[in-house]
């Protein structure tokens, strides 16, 4: 048997206000009471698929191997659309097959099986929550050592959502928005390790009608109010107002083109 960690994470985009997470996290503690439960968000926008993965994707690396992750941003509930659970580099993944466990599903050794097995489902199963009555009971049974194709038979073509990814055009790299994060900080998809491959720089970037000279290493490389691209925590690219919300200053937005030069 694989190890697990007893920890489960939950990514929804269910908010706080109201019962639907702690529904969920009740039934994964009935299930194994000793269970530790990490909310990485529940903030994602309704329906945001991209957005689940990208936050996914950013945070599941970090806990320890073992641990159990509940992906619940299902425009789909009710419908055909399958309910999986999913094995790659050590962890295991639980969610709808739309998109949402794309970090998992591109790994290069990945198991996925189709939810089937009624026994580790809810007895009375509605048509509108698999959160709390499908995907919640999974992971419960997963974190306590459930091996993964008990849940049901192996699932093939699954649905993968592929992020855009930053194109290199000679001294250039061409990207977007991903998101805008709470602080408003325009996240895009160009990872500081890509500048090496258009030269030593320094840089200009261009973010929508914006231009900024050159790339900064903290906020207060510029004076309180002033805006900067610098890498954020993910070690991608972004652009930030120190003290203040760039998407509202700069009237930035997801999709907008972010465009780095190398002016070496």
């Amino acid at each position: 048997m694989e190890p697990r960690s007893g920890i489960v994470t939950l990514t929804t985009d269910f908010g706080t206000r109201d019962a639907y997470v702690a529904a969920m996290k009740g039934v994964i503690c009935s299930i194994m009471p000793s269970v530790r439960i990490v909310d990485i968000s529940h903030e994602i926008r309704p329906q945001n698929i991209q957005e689940a993965v990208l936050l996914l994707e950013a945070a599941y690396p970090w806990f320890p191997v073992g641990t159990v992750h509940v992906v619940v941003v299902d425009p789909g509930v009710g419908t055909k659309r399958r309910a999986i659970a999913a094995q790659a580099n050590g962890h295991l993944f639980v969610g709808p097959d739309n998109g949402v466990l794309s970090p998992a599903l591109t790994s290069k050794h990945v198991a996925v099986h189709e939810i089937l097995e009624t026994t580790y489902e809810l007895p009375e199963r509605s048509d509108t929550f698999h959160g709390r009555d499908v995907f919640a009971p999974a992971a419960g049974h997963l974190a306590s050592g459930l091996e993964i194709d008990k849940l049901g038979p192996p699932a093939e073509n699954c649905v993968i959502i592929e992020v855009p990814r930053p194109v290199v055009e000679g001294k250039q790299i061409r990207g977007e928005v991903l998101r805008i994060d709470r602080f408003g900080n325009v996240l895009s998809n160009i990872p500081r390790t890509l500048l090496s491959e258009i030269g030593p720089g320094p840089y200009e970037v261009e973010v929508g009608p914006h231009k900024f000279d050159g790339i900064k290493r903290r906020y207060e490389d510029v004076p309180e109010g002033s805006a900067l691209v610098l890498p954020g925590g993910d070690g991608r690219l972004e652009v930030a107002v120190n003290g203040g919300n760039a998407s509202v200053a700069l009237g930035l937005g997801v999709g907008d083109p972010f465009i780095v030069r190398s002016r070496s």
